[in-house]
């Protein structure tokens, strides 16, 4: 098979009619007939998979792979990977922000420079300020603690070859941050510019943006565990250096030292700090929990289409 779409569900039933009709349009100009499109129910609470259903029906070229429940838009792209057949695989959101019909000119440089991943970059991020905004902190933020330098404004339509795919899928990780997983596979990636277009709202909540920072950085960083170790120095030195100015302002120049205050606030301090930490080493050890108990990071209730 020489192309797989792949695309994931999630309240995308207004939608799925309307990026089908566009992504079967635009796989025909690049695999004429050898071509699949592969739909991933993420546990959607709509009619997305009933939708999806009646086009598998239809369509010999559709398969709908239906997870159990929602497990998260990074997990459900993986599995839809791990179904694609094709020689190719263009993998792109199914909410119409994304042009199917890119497609056709990333192909065209995938060709022009024989890479193996051709993927979109916004010349500009789109939505309103904060979506901007938490955006650019985010991967400024991840980048400086990970040194792991994820492309800025990276949107998730990519073309990529079979071998990309089957590397990437390689990657066995419970908590999955899947830009990190893009850039470290390897491989020549290419970007193209694109214009995302932009919706009333998003689904990336500030509070959900933080979980996958703290995701993301502990899943890919020690960084965090390190900084632990040398902020713990720095006050154990300070400290040292206190404890002698008392001693030698009691033992040389008599004069007791006074302030009740400092010691509770210093106490306060080193209290919260002390209690941080074990939270970061404790976010770590929950992600060694989560490794050794190899839990699928999804489970696939039904496959509907042509590799039932």
């Amino acid at each position: 098979m020489k192309l797989s779409v792949v695309a994931t569900l999630y309240q995308s039933e207004a939608y799925i009619e309307q990026f089908y009709s566009r992504a079967t349009a635009a796989a025909r100009v690049f695999a004429d007939d050898d071509y699949e499109l592969v739909f991933v129910n993420d546990g959607s609470p709509d009619n997305s998979l009933q939708y999806a259903i009646r086009l598998s029906e239809a369509d010999p070229h559709v398969l709908v792979v239906d997870l159990s429940r929602n497990f998260g838009h990074h997990k459900a792209m993986m599995t839809g990977l791990q179904y694609s057949k094709g020689d190719y695989v263009y993998l792109i959101d199914s909410d119409l922000e994304e042009e199917p019909e890119w497609l056709l000119p990333f192909a065209q440089t995938m060709k022009s420079r024989g890479s193996d991943v051709v993927y979109g970059v916004q010349e500009r991020r789109k939505g309103r300020w904060f979506e901007r905004v938490s955006g650019h902190w985010f991967y400024y933020v991840f980048e400086k603690l990970t040194g792991v330098a994820v492309p800025k404004n990276m949107v998730t339509a990519r073309l990529m070859s079979k071998r990309y795919v089957e590397a990437l899928t390689k990657h066995l990780e419970r908590e999955v941050f899947i830009a990190g997983l893009w850039h470290i596979t390897g491989f020549e990636q290419v970007p193209n510019i694109v214009r995302k277009r932009s919706k009333l709202g998003t689904t990336y909540t500030l509070k959900r943006k933080l979980s996958i920072l703290i995701n993301s950085v502990t899943s890919f960083s020690n960084a965090p565990l390190i900084a632990i170790f040398y902020t713990g120095a720095v006050i154990s030195s300070f400290s040292i250096v206190y404890i002698l100015y008392l001693i030698f302002e009691r033992a040389v120049r008599a004069n007791p030292v006074e302030g009740w205050t400092s010691v509770m606030a210093s106490i306060w301090l080193i209290g919260g700090l002390i209690i941080s930490f074990i939270g970061v080493i404790g976010i770590y050890l929950a992600k060694i929990f989560s490794e050794t108990k190899q839990r699928p990071y999804s489970i696939v209730r039904s496959v509907y289409g042509q590799h039932k």
